[in-house]
């Protein structure tokens, strides 16, 4: 039988072969391949071999949002490499490479790869380059500033020398580490801005990149684990005599999340893993179900229980005008990842090897050291590509199952999730329940307050993102909305319900942007005035986000309605970028058709402005996906959704057409992978206002426009 790789290289080969500018990690040619050169190796981020050949190491992990090329890209530059030259591998599991920005961790999340490395691997090339150039400058015995550097070669012009970074990689070794070296100015840049093909796509469609699904070890086995159908059950007593009997499965072992079916392949394993006989102790969620979470986040909204202030000035009570009250509701929503969870572990002779598609590596480490008893440092973790992440595999669950299998049957073993264990063991987006009250006075607000009631996520995540029993995150585009009120107040209410939620693209600022900007329409609506008008009017201290907001309402047309079509707009922060959408959205079968979105984003500087939109466009048909059709329900404490057939994904009919339209920006690069999924669903609820005169204030709109 052909596996996936083993298809995608055959397949390939009826069309014109691929030449790639970079080797990328996790793929066929340097997969644990052992090194016999002497490399120059300057600092943790950059190793330079006689040949010539650039590794850039990266900390953070691929999930299809370019890391590999825009990482690899900002080193290059300052480098002064060839492109052709680079290489990338992703770095191990060591606290040199965690990230201050999130505390020493090593975690991809949150779109903050390229803000969060871009000084340092700015300095890593640089340091790298002064260093070349010195060794070079001693040999000829020249002024290293008389020497200047191109596509991975050292100029002297005045004694017409050069030198290849390769020839004089091994006597750049012995040069002194600069402490302090200059970067180039915007106007030196020769890679960065500039768009480029996307190294990291030829080897995904030939299937030589390696994802976690793909590993495979010599004398591995496959498991797969029956979990509580209720989160925090327990295993009573199992029979485990019907799965024996399934050909290819070999055993079974109780594990902390339930239990697991050991055989010769998949198919084996999900076939016995279906074949046990389980008795749980389905503890204190056996009874939850949507409706009562509901209630009970309602409850605490109504009574103020346990709210806590976010953010406060002036007094909203104090003021008069027109009132607009409200309540919006947000369901729990999977994450759905193309590439349901899975790690393989080998846990023996001392040693725990992991491979896993991960975005938090040390974490990883810290999970495989507790099931399998042994010191981190004796815990290696290989990071895989990432068939999608979403905020999913910020968790590392997979990988302590996995190390405890392994442990228990003391060889490798690779555990696959189904992707029913996908959707019905989730660490879910965050139900939420919003309640906001606007008065407007003159055409503009006097006075918002803005309520949220969720589970903390980050409580248990990283505690410190706690601010008084805030969960800062959870108030996202609550507290840090565009618009200039004078009188405002946010409150928080910490709902505990024992469902598991976790990091959701965009998170929390996915629904909390919902609410924002539709409730932005309501007032507008109130005060008659123009939606965009009525928003620029609030803007005047945010000139960039009304500058993306103008943008985009220029390239649309805003305006310019056509017969049964209604435009839509809003806009949005994350990770210190702003982006806005306007969207034409009609009517077929009750339900909402968005034909066109039109976005402006601004992330700062751009690295690779292809990425830039790509990554635009996916956000947003994510949000959207979501939007239409995207929920998870209880019932007795159970996860009623199991796979594509009833957790519905955005179709290719569905999905419409998108521009996205980049402000040229100098300021240092942030995120651009998650700013266009807020802002998607209010617009397309904000354009429905308009074409039917009803307000949306529950998601997904399939259950709201029925």
């Amino acid at each position: 039988m052909i596996d996936r790789a083993g298809f995608m290289r055959a397949s390939a080969g009826f069309g014109a072969g691929l030449i790639l500018a970079f080797e990328l990690p996790g793929c066929a040619k340097d997969a644990d391949t052992a090194r016999n050169v002497k490399e120059f190796v300057p600092n943790a981020w950059v190793r330079i071999a006689p040949d010539g050949t650039v590794t850039v190491v990266l900390s953070k992990s691929e999930m299809g949002q370019g890391v590999v090329m825009g990482l690899a890209t900002i080193v290059a530059e300052e480098l002064d490499a060839a492109i052709e030259h680079v290489r990338t591998e992703f770095a191990p599991a060591e606290p040199v490479y965690g990230d201050p920005g999130f505390g020493g961790d090593m975690v991809t999340g949150g779109s903050t790869s390229v803000s969060h490395s871009w000084s340092t691997l700015r300095k890593a090339g640089a340091t790298a380059r002064a260093m070349l150039v010195a060794a070079a400058a001693q040999q000829w015995k020249v002024d290293a500033t008389s020497c200047t550097t191109r596509q991975s070669v050292i100029y002297h012009a005045t004694s017409q020398r050069q030198a290849s970074y390769g020839s004089v990689a091994e006597a750049a070794a012995g040069v002194p580490v600069p402490q302090s070296v200059p970067l180039k100015t915007t106007a030196q840049f020769s890679l960065i801005g500039k768009p480029r093909q996307r190294t990291d796509v030829p080897p995904k469609v030939n299937g030589t990149c390696q994802y976690g699904i793909d590993v495979r070890v010599p004398g591995m086995v496959y498991a797969a684990i029956a979990r509580s159908p209720v989160f925090g059950g327990r295993v009573k007593h199992y029979d485990a005599r019907n799965a024996k009997k399934i050909s290819g499965v070999l055993q079974t072992v109780e594990v902390s999340n339930g239990v697991a079916v050991v055989a010769k392949n998949t198919w084996a394993a999900f076939q016995g893993r279906d074949a046990l006989e389980i008795v749980w102790n389905e503890g204190q969620n056996a009874t939850v179900s949507t409706d009562s979470l509901f209630a009970e986040a309602e409850h605490l909204a109504r009574g103020r229980i346990g709210e806590r202030l976010a953010a406060s000035r002036g007094n909203p009570e104090a003021v008069s005008g027109t009132v607009i009250d409200a309540m919006y509701r947000g369901p729990f929503l999977a994450h759905a990842t193309m590439e349901p969870m899975n790690a393989t572990a080998d846990v023996r002779d001392g040693r725990c090897t992991v491979w896993a598609p991960t975005q938090v590596q040390l974490r990883a480490r810290a999970l495989a050291s507790k099931a399998s008893g042994l010191p981190p440092e004796q815990c290696t973790i290989h990071t895989t590509f990432l068939g999608g992440g979403f905020g999913r595999r910020l968790e590392a669950d997979y990988v302590q199952e996995a190390v405890e299998v392994s442990k228990a049957i003391g060889g490798p073993v690779k555990v696959m999730w189904s992707r029913e264990d996908d959707t019905q063991h989730d660490f879910y987006r965050p139900m939420s329940v919003n309640t906001v009250r606007g008065v407007v006075a003159g055409g503009a607000i006097v006075a918002l307050t803005h309520q949220v009631v969720s589970p903390s996520w980050l409580r248990r995540w990283f505690p410190a993102g706690m601010k008084n029993g805030v969960d800062v995150l959870d108030v996202l585009e609550v507290i840090d909305a565009p618009y200039a009120i004078p009188n405002f107040r946010a409150t928080y209410i910490d709902h505990e319900h024992g469902i598991p939620v976790g990091s959701w693209r965009a998170p929390d600022a996915n629904w909390n942007g919902f609410v924002t900007e539709s409730f932005m329409d309501e007032l507008a609506h109130a005060a008659r005035a123009d939606p965009l008008a009525f928003r620029l009017a609030h803007m005047e201290k945010s000139p960039r986000a009304a500058a993306v907001l103008r943008l985009a309402a220029e390239k649309a047309g805003w305006g310019q309605n056509q017969a049964g079509v209604a435009q839509g707009l809003a806009v949005t922060a994350w990770a210190g970028s702003f982006g806005a959408m306007v969207v034409d959205v009609s009517i077929e079968k009750k339900l909402p058709k968005v034909h066109r979105v039109v976005s402006a984003v601004d992330c700062g500087t751009v690295i690779n402005p292809d990425i830039v939109v790509q990554q635009a466009q996916g956000a947003t048909n994510f949000g959207l996906s979501a939007a239409l059709t995207g929920k998870i329900t209880l019932s007795k404490g159970r996860v009623e959704q199991s796979n594509f057939y009833d957790y519905t994904v955005l179709r290719l009919a569905d999905a419409p057409a998108i521009e996205v339209h980049v402000v040229p920006s100098n300021e240092t690069p942030t995120g651009i992978g998650e700013i266009c999924t807020p802002p998607i669903a209010p617009a397309v609820g904000n354009a429905l206002f308009a074409l039917t005169g009803k307000r949306v204030r529950t998601l997904p709109f399939s259950d709201a426009l029925v």
